[in-house]
């Protein structure tokens, strides 16, 4: 019975990760706001990012789930940005590690690559050399294309765009060109789950192609 202790419950994969998630397991959300389903072995606790770390103190964790994201509409520098998407991620991790989690799977983005020229992508890339660098005996790098669901406000117009014409667009995408498809978030999140619930050892990188059989057929 796998511990699990989740960032990003509330965001566009982290709340269909929770929809997800056996009512039997137990599970531990962190964050500023918003709430779980009321079943036994499920806790929420508040604080800001920089109170995660503490809020596992005295935790038992098995594996860590970091789902969390934000967009450049909604922070405006890449700063604050990095702060959330690479920084908190790696506290979150540390602190879970050190509770006792041996296992991590953390969202990241197709082409992550610290070394990249795209600010995002570099992000993204360091995040990943973070969460390798802490050592767990499985860590698992969720790498979706661009994300389809409901994010609201905070999606800027060129992810509109690309939501729109994805159809079309994944239609031309074949072969290794699969991985920069649009993909659901509620696929993603029925893969994490599955990955949450597995075994094994070792550091694996899992585009679309992987994250939809594990939805599908739970394994890839």
């Amino acid at each position: 019975m796998p511990r699990a202790a989740i960032i990003g419950a509330t965001g566009l994969i982290g709340s269909e990760f929770v929809k997800r998630w056996p009512e039997s397991e137990p599970l531990l959300a962190l964050g500023r706001k918003g709430s779980l389903p009321d079943h036994s072995d499920w806790r929420i606790k508040y604080g800001g990012m920089d109170e995660w770390p503490r809020l596992l103190e005295g935790e038992q964790v098995d594996v860590a789930i970091a789902t969390i994201g934000t967009t450049w509409a909604k922070v405006g520098n890449w700063d604050r940005f990095e702060a959330i998407d690479r920084h908190a991620v790696t506290g979150f991790l540390r602190a879970a590690k050190e509770a006792g989690a041996r296992h991590a799977i953390v969202v990241s983005s197709t082409m992550a690559d610290a070394d990249s020229r795209n600010q995002y992508l570099a992000i993204k890339g360091r995040m990943e050399a973070d969460a390798k660098a802490l050592g767990f005996a499985r860590l698992d790098i969720v790498r979706p294309g661009l994300l389809r669901g409901q994010r609201g406000a905070e999606r800027r117009w060129k992810e509109r765009l690309g939501i729109l014409v994805s159809p079309l667009v994944n239609a031309l995408l074949h072969g290794r060109l699969h991985k920069y498809r649009a993909i659901d978030a509620a696929v993603v999140a029925a893969a994490m789950v599955r990955l949450a619930l597995g075994e094994g050892d070792g550091t694996r990188v899992l585009h679309n192609r992987d994250l939809m059989e594990l939805a599908e057929n739970g394994t890839a």
